[in-house]
């Protein structure tokens, strides 16, 4: 990789993690490269991205984005995005189908650094769309009685007559 291609790739990384609100460290050694695709489509599916960046480069991009806490070793894949709960779920799941090869190791979230039970009780909240599924059916539930209160009362009114 020559100087400007690193240059360009710093400059790219820095734009993303700057725009994300969740960026998650994990460790993906021993996975193959049909896994790694797999941990790719799973991101994907939950509008996140990720990637394997030389340590120096990430280092240098999280930097850039004023996040300075971070600390980068061995071998690492970097998966953010836009929604924390998403990103964190995608590497909770990953880190799930692939256990003692993926391995989750620390994050950032709104730009400050989180440790792994941050990222954890992040991946164990509901998704905006089911918090607002749980909040329709709070809001329908009182309606729903009233009609199945009313149906009793048809049915009653029905046998007597």
């Amino acid at each position: 990789m020559t100087r400007a291609e690193k240059e360009q790739l710093v400059a790219e990384l820095t734009a993303a993690f700057s725009e994300s609100n969740a960026i998650v460290v994990c460790d993906y050694k021993g996975l193959t490269c049909q896994e790694l695709e797999h941990v790719r489509h799973l991101a994907a599916q939950n509008d996140a991205h990720v990637k394997v960046v030389k340590n120096t480069l990430a280092s240098l991009a999280l930097k850039n984005a004023g996040i300075d806490d971070l600390q980068l070793r061995d071998t690492n894949l970097m998966v953010w995005g836009e929604d924390q709960i998403s990103t964190c779920k995608t590497a909770d799941k990953a880190a799930t189908e692939f256990k003692n090869r993926f391995v989750i190791k620390a994050g950032a979230l709104e730009g400050k650094s989180v440790d792994l039970a941050t990222i954890m009780a992040m991946a164990k909240l509901p998704s905006r769309d089911e918090l607002i599924g749980m909040l329709l059916n709070v809001w329908m539930a009182p309606i729903r009685n009233f009609t199945i209160g009313l149906d009793a009362l048809r049915q009653k009114k029905e046998e007597e007559a």
